[in-house]
């Protein structure tokens, strides 16, 4: 985790669902964005936030279920990435176990992208249930390579569920209602089609501070 603020351009701070295809099929190219303008990507998992006007997919209209579905077969096609359009475990039970891994691996210190990748591939690639507290501790220890029955004891205490209520109360209060949004420099991009954006906002403000 970062202590930086959120008008810094030197971090991408990345406001998102885990079990959100979208977050999913933008991680690959978000990492290579972060790699390539140097900056740091702070991982602060999410849900909808429909006090703001975020509608769970399984809430919304029919007619924009199917699209989902359309835009999904798109994207993944486009990006060349696996993607199960219907997983086995979608919509998941729960989120907050394995957002709250995500953190306390944050907070430990070790790869939190990594460790968010494999969860976001164990549902949309592989048909694995990321609600299931077994499955959440073989990802870690196989992407970490670190105790990771510890590593999930720790995520259900106190400090982390803080951050992860932190992380909703601080997305309300910037305006997000979507995942992924994120947020650069105080400004804000819903939506894995925006990392484009994402990029020039990052350009921009390295160009500024020379």
């Amino acid at each position: 985790m970062s202590d930086e603020q959120p008008s810094s351009v030197g971090m991408i701070q990345v406001f998102y669902g885990i079990s959100s295809p979208w977050a999913y099929l933008g991680m690959p190219k978000l990492r290579e964005i972060a790699r390539s303008e140097s900056v740091s990507l702070v991982l602060r998992p999410i849900r909808i936030i429909q006090s703001n006007g975020g509608i769970p997919l399984r809430e919304r209209p029919t007619v924009r279920q199917n699209y989902h579905v359309v835009e999904l077969t798109r994207w993944r096609k486009f990006l060349d990435i696996p993607l199960n359009l219907k997983p086995k475990y979608y919509p998941c039970k729960t989120i907050e176990y394995a957002a709250c891994l995500v953190i306390a691996a944050g907070i430990k210190g070790y790869d939190d992208v990594a460790l968010s990748w494999a969860i976001q591939s164990a549902l949309w690639a592989n048909d694995q249930d990321i609600a299931d507290m077994n499955t959440l501790e073989e990802i870690a220890g196989n992407v970490l390579h670190c105790d990771a029955k510890e590593l999930l004891i720790f995520s259900q205490t106190p400090e982390v569920y803080a951050v992860w209520k932190k992380n909703l109360s601080d997305a309300e209060r910037l305006g997000i209602f979507g995942t992924p949004t994120y947020v650069v420099g105080g400004e804000l991009f819903w939506g894995q089609d925006r990392l484009d954006f994402v990029q020039r906002k990052i350009r921009a403000g390295i160009e500024i501070r020379t």
